[in-house]
């Protein structure tokens, strides 16, 4: 008789792992009447603590200019510790990439609008993502670079 066990995922921490913020040309930019632009980039990675232990971070960069200078660049990286077992290694990478950025992503959305709050600008406030639509889109771009690269995958 084969010994299944049940999949295991559990939250261990969800914590603050990196907060930035520069303003490199104030004050002379704060006195500047014109709008901003905002860009910004979101990132996600995952490795392993221990075994069956999981760090997950979600990382925002968030840049405001005016022409070409900068008003503020705010980096914040949220990070999550999950326990995750018995899962098939084929469902991980899905697992890592798009329940555990869910969990941590609204820690992330109120600390990045707090620190640029803080740091006296209206708050930048993060769109809702859609983490599994990210996912299939990473995935696409990973086969079709592995196709434009020459490797070739067959049963």
């Amino acid at each position: 008789m084969a010994d299944t066990q049940d999949p295991v995922f559990q939250i261990q921490r969800v914590y603050l792992k990196e907060a930035s913020l520069e303003q490199p040309n104030s004050p002379a930019i704060l006195l500047e009447q014109e709008q901003p632009g905002v860009d910004i980039q979101l990132g996600v990675e995952a490795s392993q603590a221990a075994d069956g232990v999981f760090e997950v971070c979600v990382t925002a960069t968030v840049t405001t200019k005016i022409k070409d200078r900068t008003v503020f660049l705010a980096e914040v990286k949220q990070a999550g510790i999950f326990e995750i077992r018995n899962i098939d290694p084929e469902q991980m990478n899905a697992v890592m990439g798009i329940a555990c950025p869910q969990i941590i992503y609204p820690y992330l959305r109120g600390n990045v609008a707090d620190l640029i709050t803080r740091a006296g600008f209206p708050p930048v406030h993060l769109a809702e993502i859609n983490f599994q639509a990210m996912y299939e889109q990473q995935q696409a771009q990973l086969a079709q670079q592995q196709q434009g690269s020459g490797i070739i995958t067959s049963a």
